[in-house]
């Protein structure tokens, strides 16, 4: 065990964030998101699994160890509901409330529709599935500097 680690960080997710640079993005993804397909063409090819976690718990434990990136408009990005776009879902508000709490300040969420999402989550640096099961539970978190 190591202080102040939230106690689901495996030594894999602590490799994966203690490897990204700043500017590099991380797809925090649902249960059923194509996680293994994707993650075979992201920079470190992992795909590690948060079971047991919802989207909210996985975001608030990984900021609590990595900073989000202040360079540009938004840090944040998630899959838009294909039926609503434009449409913030429960999900999406509670990860950027997580997101502005661990921030200290206001954080905005870029939507990106579905089948882009994709393409924007295989340039990530790695993918985390979590046990969220809510529609459109997909984020993209980009790090910023200490």
């Amino acid at each position: 065990m190591l202080k102040g680690v939230p106690p689901f960080v495996t030594a894999d997710l602590l490799w994966v964030l203690a490897s990204m640079g700043h500017g590099d993005e991380l797809a925090i993804v649902d249960r059923n998101f194509s996680g293994f397909r994707v993650a075979t063409q992201t920079t470190s090819g992992k795909l590690l699994l948060l079971e047991g976690l919802d989207a909210p718990a996985t975001v608030g434990g990984i900021l609590e160890m990595m900073p989000l990136d202040t360079f540009g408009e938004t840090p944040l990005m998630h899959m838009e509901a294909v039926d609503a776009p434009g449409e913030l879902l429960e999900v999406h508000r509670e990860v950027i409330a997580v997101c502005s709490e661990a921030e200290g300040r206001s954080i905005t969420s870029q939507p990106v529709e579905r089948f882009a999402y994709y393409p924007t989550a295989m340039r990530s640096f790695a993918i985390i599935q979590t046990a969220e099961s809510r529609p459109y539970g997909n984020f993209i978190l980009r790090k910023g500097v200490l």
